[in-house]
Formats: C-alpha cells, structure tokens, sequence
C-alpha cells in the first residue's frame, strides 16, 4: 500500500505522463524551497508567540509553550507542505503531519529546556525574557526543522 505523493511541480506531473523529464538545474529547489520556508518560518514563529503570549495569561510558561507549539507546528507543517514543497491535495497529509511532529518533539524539547533553563538562574525573570529565549530555541529548531522536512518528510 504506497502513499502517492501529489505534487505542483512541472517535471513531477511530466513525468507522471510518460513525458521525457529533465532534471532540475542543480540547487534550484532549494533556492525556491529556502525563502518560502523562511517566510512560514517568520509567521509561524510570530503565530506561535502571540498564542504563548496569550496562553501565558492564564497557565503557566511550560503549559503554554506546549499549547502555542503544539498548534503552531500543525500550521506550519500544513504550509510548508503547500508551498514550500508543493504537495497539495489530502493524500498523505496525515502521514506529513505525524512526522513533522518529530519536530514538534525537538522544538518542544529545546523551548522547554530553555524555559526550564530560565526558571532555574533566574526564576523571576519577566515575560519579555521568557520570549526572548523563545525566540533562541525556535531559530534553533527551525534549522532542525528545515532539514528534517526536506531529507525525510517530504524528500525529493
């Protein structure tokens, strides 16, 4: 039972019609894939702390950073297989979302350890900090990120 992968990409769709294919030049899909990820990667990172600014209201750092990632990395799974990759269309989506929750489990582990981090040396530190060192972890974790869904999530 093979998972079929449905792409935008012209060579993709030539091929599929028994079409003679040439390959991409070299580097191109990664100079098309790198800017879109970035810009997701900005809206996300911005989505994401105006849900734990929020969150932080009413539950504590680490329940709120689990909420704000938790949905942000959904989002940010379900654009970057849009238009960073080009996969549109339902099949697969649940399978693309279940390994991109390999980075979720990362970024939750570096943004949790930084929170954990800042309870520890400086326990009254204030919200602004708190976002700050958010912010640190998610950069990381967006590089972490980028290479998973590229070599293993939604590889060539």
């Amino acid at each position: 039972m093979g998972i079929e992968m449905v792409s935008t990409d012209k060579r993709a769709a030539a091929a599929q019609d028994g079409r003679a294919v040439e390959p991409a030049p070299a580097g191109t899909t990664a100079k098309r894939q790198i800017p879109s990820f970035l810009v997701i990667g900005v809206l996300s990172t911005l989505f994401y702390l105006g849900l734990y600014v929020v969150a932080r209201m009413v539950v504590n750092p680490q329940a709120a950073n689990l909420i704000a990632l938790a949905v942000s990395a959904v989002a940010n799974t379900a654009a970057n297989r849009r238009f960073t990759f080009g996969i549109t269309g339902s099949e697969g989506a649940l399978r693309h979302q279940l390994q991109g929750a390999v980075a979720f489990v990362i970024g939750l582990g570096l943004s949790s350890g930084v929170l954990a981090l800042l309870d520890h040396v400086a326990p009254h530190a204030s919200k602004v900090v708190e976002v700050g060192g958010l912010i640190v972890a998610n950069g990381l974790a967006t590089v972490v990120r980028f290479l998973l869904m590229k070599v293993w999530v939604f590889k060539d």
